[in-house]
């Protein structure tokens, strides 16, 4: 399965995971008056919304480039996924912790937790088959790399965003369960909106790092140092290449960067051989890096006397 596939099945077992959580959440709030389960009801529905908004954003991303967006659309992605970190932050933890300090505010003891237990422990396992199949999209491209580094790295928001939003519902899960659990032991029901407190504050943790990422990928960053370098590596083992500048980049979508190159090549190629010498530099450039699906290639060709020796392996100088 593909690691396009395999981030779209994540979400939509997401979302259909969220939807039926939710309800069981409301209805178990209702009848118990519990705060954290209701905080949990908001959050799940929260994330419910957030899949449809992210798998809306990659329907929109993958339309084709035209005359009103000559780049493509794939950037539509990552405003999208600003639009759920904004709505996990404002709704979802804005909610959950106003919902709390009511409960602490105005304490109503829960009377019978049988149905948050259930619906609690229901909700977990549904949430743990979400969290798999988003972990397994976000292990699709990780290879050896650790968890926070892959996390770090990802340029994704269908895979990140998805896989971020059910760890934190699992957490979330469990915050809950131990808020009510104790609240009704104790009898204290300050402590099930002390949970419901906690819940907010880890969704508006979530929400913060969701809008850094995010930002950055609006913004335009580019690939990481490794693959700059790996850039210079593949140029410079051109045998026609005298001189290149640094490599300017810019990820359009998770699998669509932008790359612009400034080289100077011997002055002896004519014009069909410097076409030629772009093309075969484009080919091995896309070989082992195929999200460089949009190359420009500045050429230009140096006088004889002004040439830099290549050393033995080939690399040249760098401006």
């Amino acid at each position: 399965m593909s690691s396009a596939s395999s981030s779209k099945l994540a979400i939509y077992g997401a979302i259909a995971a969220n939807v039926a959580i939710a309800i069981s959440k409301f209805v178990a709030a209702f009848i118990t008056g519990s705060s954290a389960m209701l905080s949990e009801g908001i959050h799940s529905l929260v994330d419910s919304g957030n899949g449809i908004l992210i798998l809306f954003g990659v329907h929109q991303s993958a339309k084709p480039a035209d005359a009103r967006y000559p780049f493509g659309r794939s950037k539509e992605l990552y405003f999208w996924s600003l639009i759920v970190a904004i709505l996990v932050f404002s709704v979802g933890g804005g909610m959950s912790f106003y919902e709390g300090i009511e409960h602490i505010k105005h304490p109503a003891p829960i009377t019978d937790p049988t149905w948050n237990y259930i619906v609690l422990g229901l909700s977990l396992v549904f949430e743990g088959i979400s969290c798999f199949l988003a972990f397994r999209a976000f292990n699709a491209d990780r290879g050896d790399a650790g968890f926070w580094q892959t996390l770090r790295r990802s340029r994704d928001p269908s895979v990140f965003a998805i896989l971020l939003e059910d760890l934190a519902a699992l957490v979330g899960l469990t915050i809950a369960l131990t808020g009510v659990y104790f609240g009704h032991l104790l009898n204290n029901p300050f402590l099930d909106g002390a949970a419901s407190i906690g819940i907010g504050l880890l969704l508006v943790s979530v929400a913060v790092f969701l809008i850094y990422k995010t930002k950055g990928l609006l913004v335009g960053v580019g690939v990481e140092d490794e693959t700059l370098a790996d850039l210079q590596r593949i140029v410079q083992a051109q045998p026609t290449v005298q001189q290149m500048r640094a490599p300017l980049t810019m990820y359009l979508g998770p699998q669509d960067v932008i790359l612009a190159l400034d080289i100077e090549f011997e002055s002896r190629l004519s014009a069909d051989e410097v076409e030629r010498a772009v093309n075969a530099l484009q080919d091995a450039i896309r070989a082992e890096h195929p999200e460089f699906q949009r190359i420009f290639v500045e050429a230009k060709a140096i006088p004889e006397q002004q040439r830099v020796p290549k050393d033995p392996v080939g690399s040249a100088a760098i401006d």
